[in-house]
């Protein structure tokens, strides 16, 4: 899909760093193993949404090798930022830079396809700005058709049920038009693993 830049955010998998509260029920090699396993499937999807671009940008920096074995085509390289707003900020505009429409994700939304990500590229042909909710308050993809405000991420409190009702909030302030898609389970916590499919767990 032409005029589309999408942009994958990831954590590399080691243990202790990725997916670390998931370590009570999964212990840290667990975690991290899943961790690599949600790297690849998110990056199948958006492989398989066919956009004009496709970034994967890495934390704390590109060299780990999931991120060598995973890119399959995609641009890579480390995400810019103190914090997550300052990173996801940053990624948007940068998508933002040659592109119509940028889209952001992580990979903690196993439920998040391509087709998904079809229907929100899509929809920013009519609105500024697109949101698939997550169930625990926050959101698995944020896309932009015009440059990303500043304050829409920045001193925002993440990893609280109220991170999408806040930013509901800030577009109102800032006059831009969205639209939310039906919300996906993430996988954050341990009562998260029922979002994973069936098989991916021993």
């Amino acid at each position: 899909m032409r005029g589309v830049c999408l942009t994958v955010l990831a954590k590399a998998p080691l243990p202790g760093l990725a997916k670390t509260r998931l370590i009570p029920a999964l212990g840290s090699e667990g975690a991290a193993r899943l961790a690599e396993r949600l790297l690849a499937h998110t990056l199948v999807q958006a492989r398989a949404a066919g956009f004009e671009r496709l970034r994967l940008l890495g934390s704390p920096d590109a060299t780990h090798p999931a991120f060598q074995a995973q890119a399959g085509g995609a641009e890579l390289g480390a995400q810019r930022g103190q914090d997550l707003g300052e990173r996801m900020h940053n990624a948007l505009l940068e998508g933002l830079s040659g592109h119509a429409r940028a889209l952001l994700i992580g990979t903690d939304a196993p439920r998040l396809d391509a087709a998904r990500l079809h229907q929100a590229a899509e929809a920013l042909r009519e609105v500024d700005a697109v949101f698939v909710p997550a169930l625990d308050g926050g959101y698995a993809l944020v896309g932009l058709r015009t440059h990303a405000q500043p304050a829409l991420f920045q001193g925002m409190v993440w990893s609280t049920p109220r991170v999408m009702a806040e930013t509901r909030q800030r577009l109102q302030a800032a006059g831009l038009r969205h639209l939310e898609l039906d919300p996906v389970g993430d996988v954050d916590e341990p009562d998260d693993l029922v979002h994973l499919p069936a098989g991916w767990l021993p």
